[in-house]
């Protein structure tokens, strides 16, 4: 095969410790560093990287336990270039500078040492809505998140609504409630799908997708007897 053919598949420079290799690939640079990063995201990587499973401390052990949510983390150290992805989604590099952001568990990547997270419950929403429980990053680095599809960027001045499993970020300073619509033709099974949205109310931004999470098909069972 002409090697030429092939030039632009190669490894870019890294600029950093987080480096975009394209839109759903990421590069990280390791030289005795260490990052945390989504379970099983791992695709490849060069060198002396070793990985360790990371629950995030006893307390958010527990959290995730009673709860049944929450985000499985690894920890990959040493020293080499380590590659990222999931799904083939399309990956966003953000930037915390002593700042918190919420992140929908979802939709996170990896972050830098420097940035420590927490699972918290969304308010109001008990177990009705899907993205129920979500990541607080706070600190300074770099956070990669992914997303199902071109993101984009709402000023949460103006009242915002969103389905749970579209929102994938939003800055610390933004409060969160649950909205129900829930009316008589839902019980009657003639509702929308857009029965719980989450509103977001204060000045800061929320970062959308345009997808409502993974699709399941239809199905039927089969009759016995």
């Amino acid at each position: 095969m002409d090697e030429t053919n092939l030039n632009q598949f190669k490894e870019v420079t890294p600029s950093g410790t987080f480096t975009l290799q394209n839109s759903s690939l990421l590069k990280v640079r390791l030289d005795g560093n260490s990052v945390q990063a989504k379970l099983g995201s791992m695709v490849a990587y060069q060198g002396g990287v070793r990985f360790d499973h990371k629950g995030g401390g006893l307390g958010r052990f527990f959290k995730k336990a009673l709860t049944g949510e929450g985000v499985d983390l690894m920890v990959a150290g040493g020293t080499g270039d380590l590659f990222l992805a999931h799904n083939a989604r399309k990956i966003m590099i953000l930037e915390l500078e002593g700042e918190t952001m919420t992140v929908n568990g979802d939709n996170i990547l990896a972050f830098e040492e420097g940035v420590d997270w927490d699972t918290v419950p969304l308010a109001g929403a008990g177990r009705l809505a899907g993205g129920a429980f979500n990541v607080v990053l706070q600190g300074t680095g770099k956070v990669a998140v992914t997303a199902q599809g071109d993101p984009v960027l709402l000023d949460t001045s103006t009242p915002t609504s969103a389905d749970p499993d579209s929102a994938i970020a939003w800055s610390g300073g933004v409060h969160t409630r649950v909205k129900s619509d829930v009316s008589f033709n839902t019980f009657l099974g003639r509702d929308s799908g857009e029965t719980f949205q989450i509103a977001f109310e204060g000045p800061g931004w929320v970062l959308i997708q345009p997808s409502e999470g993974p699709t399941v098909p239809p199905h039927t069972h089969a009759r016995q007897g």
